[in-house]
């Protein structure tokens, strides 16, 4: 089995806003998690004391780790992040571009970005890729950046590779964002497994489903669930694979 855990750390902090990267660390072990998917990450921002959290992380999991910037932030870099228990061959930041530029309040662009990365797992090479993308109310912008998504992980599956993506999609099960998946061959793995509503967000009392993992092919997903916890404004979600029938 592969344990998969998708988790919006919101730059290490809780809900309050108390410093609280020591604790994500503990679930992400706790969790048993093979490789964790993470989104709101620094690397040196004020925010955080100009602490890397992948470093820092990597050191209090034992895992290896990639982080992709996709915004200068605060003296430093933002973005999202993957750990593994097995070496990361490679790792790759993709753009997710949108047209026309996104201005956001205080005329401000928050670039979208997809991690890829090679995982040495054992008796196989793994591809994961990462996303957090657009949480505006409309889902203009989130197509877009869906849409190219999709392009980099279906053609990365069409080359025969094991590949499952995922992340904070900010998108609810009903929205035409998560549409665009089952038709590119991918399949939503909380719905395939999951126990529960999957309900994620906001921590203390969730009301939406909005970080997914999405499978192809032959990995199907044999259980998935929501960790109760709030270490993040998020809680993690924790997903279990297996290849094959």
């Amino acid at each position: 089995p592969l344990r998969v855990l998708v988790y919006n750390i919101h730059a290490g902090k809780d809900a309050k806003g108390a410093d609280n990267l020591e604790r994500v660390a503990t679930i992400i072990r706790e969790s048993g998690a093979d490789v964790a998917l993470l989104q709101e990450v620094d690397r040196g921002t004020e925010r955080s004391g100009k602490v890397d959290q992948v470093e820092t992380l990597r050191r209090l999991t034992g895992y290896f780790g990639a982080f992709g910037k996709t915004l200068d932030y605060q003296g430093g870099d933002y973005g999202i992040a993957i750990l593994s228990r097995w070496a990361i061959v490679s790792d790759t930041l993709t753009r997710l571009p949108v047209e026309p530029p996104q201005h956001r309040s205080g005329v401000s662009y928050e670039p979208r970005g997809a991690l890829r990365v090679v995982i040495a797992a054992p008796g196989r090479q793994l591809h994961v890729i990462n996303t957090h993308i657009d949480p505006s109310r409309e889902d203009f912008y989130r197509l877009q950046e869906a849409r190219t998504l999709l392009t980099i992980a279906s053609s990365l599956r069409d080359t025969g590779v094991t590949v499952v993506m995922g992340g904070d999609l900010n998108s609810e099960p009903s929205s035409a964002v998560i549409g665009l998946f089952a038709p590119a061959g991918w399949r939503d793995a909380f719905r395939e497994c999951g126990k529960g509503t999957g309900l994620s967000y906001p921590a203390n009392i969730p009301v939406k489903r909005i970080d997914y993992l999405m499978i192809t092919g032959g990995t199907r997903c044999t259980m998935a669930t929501v960790l109760n916890t709030e270490a993040s404004d998020h809680r993690p979600v924790l997903f279990v694979l297996r290849e094959g029938r």
